[in-house]
């Protein structure tokens, strides 16, 4: 299938790597208009230099207000890619609150908040959009170790069902995709180095392999 985005502008949050680097590049390669956001400035500038013609934001999507005031004049976006998460791994009994809210700012709260900016500009101008979010399969199964992330993940799908029924009316499609290990990512990285975990998960894979990326998919 030959899906081009020309004439679009798509932004992109965790933008500086793996899944969300991948998804940058791929809609440049659709046509698409993209505006990149991540963190890490050095992770931006070679972004740039692979994808010549993007407009890249640097700011942290933890900090609410900051968030804002960088979004503040994006223009118009069509397509909306809430990519941008992180993992800390500790007991459910040993996490600490400090790093509870750490996840929940940027698997959370980043979503509510640049969902709210974007969508506000969608329904202003009357021509609808799509916000794709993306979750885990963490969601959905429990994994020791990581209770701050599977919650987070769980609250991302709630919250990505009311904006698709609120927001449907505006022409506004949402949805949540979600993927299972991405070697390229920290979660993909943890579990390589991790046999005993990674290698439970793998039994669960008919291939036997974590896949690469699943940009195409997404």
């Amino acid at each position: 299938m030959n899906i081009r985005f020309d004439g679009k502008r798509a932004l992109v949050t965790g933008a500086g790597r793996g899944i969300g680097r991948g998804i940058v590049k791929k809609l440049a390669e659709c046509g698409a208009e993209c505006v990149a956001l991540s963190k890490t400035p050095e992770n931006l500038e070679s972004l740039k230099i692979e994808v010549p013609g993007i407009q890249t934001i640097l700011v942290d999507l933890a900090n609410w207000t900051a968030t804002r005031h960088a979004l503040e004049n994006v223009g118009k976006i069509d397509l909306l890619v809430n990519n941008a998460g992180i993992l800390i791994m500790s007991p459910f009994l040993e996490t600490k609150k400090d790093d509870l809210d750490k996840v929940l700012d940027v698997n959370f709260k980043a979503v509510f908040n640049i969902s709210q900016i974007v969508a506000r500009g969608m329904v202003e101008r009357g021509d609808g959009g799509a916000i794709v979010n993306v979750s885990s399969v963490a969601s959905r199964i429990a994994v020791r170790n990581m209770a701050s992330y599977c919650s987070s993940k769980g609250a991302m799908d709630s919250l990505t069902q009311v904006m698709a029924n609120e927001l449907g009316p505006h022409k506004i499609r949402v949805n949540s995709v979600h993927p299972h290990i991405v070697e390229s990512t920290d979660m993909g990285h943890w579990a390589a180095n991790s046999p005993e975990i990674g290698g439970h998960y793998l039994s669960r894979i008919p291939i036997s392999r974590f896949p690469g990326e699943y940009i195409n998919d997404l």
